[in-house]
């Protein structure tokens, strides 16, 4: 744990004694008067590994994050920071300073306050910084501001999520979502410089000059309204073709229901290790990758239960605090994978330094696509990694979570238990003497139902289950007779 003394430095001028003239107070002077950007230690990263970059195939930018602290702990703005920088390491950045500053809200023209802009960008020329990255979305008003007062590039956290999602997104599916949610965020963004703001000529275009001429008449539009006309129609493009993948994915949903199939969704925070727990339960060989959002593309596997009930795992996008509303929308099909399943498996990374606070994040997504009513199994990864204070902290809040270490497979099999435990059970129960040449019907019903006992008869296979309506209504001519 790093000392907190050591791990946020307050700047020089915030040291130096206010001196209060006459009846004002400090209560009276404006906050961001009083306070100046504290300095975050131990965020530079290293990218040394060239595979990395290679795999990357990005040119490494050399950033300075700034957030503003409004409200929680100081140790809340240090994680809030430290996972920004985690961000920014994985779109391929290489972190060179933090800094956090102490307001009430953060400044409306430009996010820091106006007076500690310049400091910002002192820090930028000395740390021979190519980018700016604020903890939180930035209004473009902001971003203008920032770009105009640092002279380097700035970049919201907003964006930054979306460029590793970008980055990421492999399917056709996943990639038109990513763009939809980027056309969105740049929409009310755009902005246009000298030549790019001339109008075309309107009108008939008469009269040599100032018209234009022949070539040069056009419907009016800057060229910003025609970048904004060309967007609009992509995205609406885009939103077609999410819709048509939507009606696709229904259809597979509603074959599943209607086959009485069982389905469990694995969510949670970005990185806490749900993919992995899916290939321990499965065998699912999935992309395992020490990287936030390395999972985009939504994967399902089929899974046995130990009494031969068959149901279904779909791993699903990570989530993050502030997630941008874009990628909710953009990838609100994607999520009704988990707004539809009979149990969601929230998976929390034990390890990390404040795991509350990833499982309050990630039900508030949840709310979001209306999966916060969903039976729910809460799971502990990554308890190799944890600290015994912290486990024994973690237990005592959450009694029926079950501790698990997907890398070591430790706990797996109390993960499968417990699922196998909520998963729901058939509503009719019934009693059946199948005829041997009915296997077909025997192993549908070992998928579908659940075998409460079984037996070997002269005349056929006795079984004692609870099943479907449907499947039931299949075994009435076989049930047995009671005395």
């Amino acid at each position: 744990m790093r000392d907190q003394e050591s791990f946020v430095r307050l700047a020089d001028e915030d040291l130096d004694a206010i001196v209060i003239d006459g009846d004002v107070t400090t209560g009276e002077l404006e906050l961001e008067d009083r306070q100046a950007l504290r300095r975050v230690a131990g965020l530079s990263t290293e990218l040394a590994d060239v595979t990395e970059v290679e795999y990357r195939q990005l040119r490494l930018e050399r950033v300075v994050l700034v957030g503003v602290w409004t409200d929680g702990t100081v140790t809340d703005a240090e994680n809030s920071l430290a996972e920004l920088a985690a961000l920014a390491e994985t779109a391929g950045s290489q972190v060179l300073e933090g800094l956090i500053q102490r307001r009430n809200r953060p400044d409306p023209a430009t996010y820091v306050g106006r007076g500690k802009v310049d400091d910002l960008g002192s820090v930028v020329l000395a740390s021979g910084a190519d980018t700016v990255i604020c903890d939180g979305e930035l209004s473009p008003s902001q971003l203008r501001n920032l770009e105009q007062r640092t002279k380097v590039k700035v970049v919201d956290r907003t964006a930054l999520i979306l460029d590793i999602f970008a980055q990421h997104a492999k399917s056709r599916e996943g990639k038109a979502q990513v763009e939809l949610a980027q056309l969105e965020y740049l929409l009310p963004r755009l902005r246009g410089w000298g030549e790019s703001l001339s109008r075309q000529a309107g009108g008939s275009g008469r009269g040599g000059g100032a018209g234009g001429g022949v070539g040069l008449r056009g419907p009016g539009e800057t060229k910003l309204e025609t970048d904004r006309r060309r967007i609009r129609i992509r995205i609406s493009r885009l939103r077609r073709e999410i819709k048509n993948m939507r009606t696709a994915r229904i259809t597979k949903r509603a074959r599943r229901t209607r086959n009485g199939v069982p389905a469990v969704a694995i969510a949670g925070y970005t990185n806490a290790g749900k993919s992995s727990l899916l290939n321990r339960l499965t065998n699912a060989g999935v992309l395992v990758e020490d990287a936030l959002f390395a999972t985009l593309d939504p994967t399902t596997r089929r899974a046995y239960a130990a009494d031969g009930r068959v149901y279904t795992l779909a791993d699903t996008v990570g989530f993050v605090r502030h997630l941008p509303h874009q990628i909710v929308e953009a990838f609100r099909s994607t999520l009704e994978e988990v707004a539809d399943a009979d149990l969601v498996v929230h998976v929390v990374d034990g390890a990390h330094a404040d795991p509350e606070e990833q499982v309050r994040a990630v039900r508030e997504v949840l709310a979001e696509v209306g999966a916060d009513k969903l039976p729910e199994l809460l799971v502990v990864n990554k308890t190799d990694a944890a600290d015994e204070e912290t486990l024994l902290r973690l237990k005592r809040e959450w009694p029926e979570a079950v501790f698990v270490s997907a890398r070591t497979g430790g706990g797996v099999e109390d993960v499968r238990a417990a699922i196998e435990a909520r998963l729901p059970r058939p509503a009719v129960e019934v009693r059946a003497v199948l005829p041997y040449d009915r296997g077909d019907l025997v192993a549908r019903v070992h998928r579908r139902g659940e075998v409460l006992g079984t037996a070997h008869l002269p005349e056929g296979t006795k079984l004692h289950v609870r099943v479907d309506e449907a499947l039931a209504a299949e075994l009435a001519p076989y049930r047995e007779v009671v005395a």
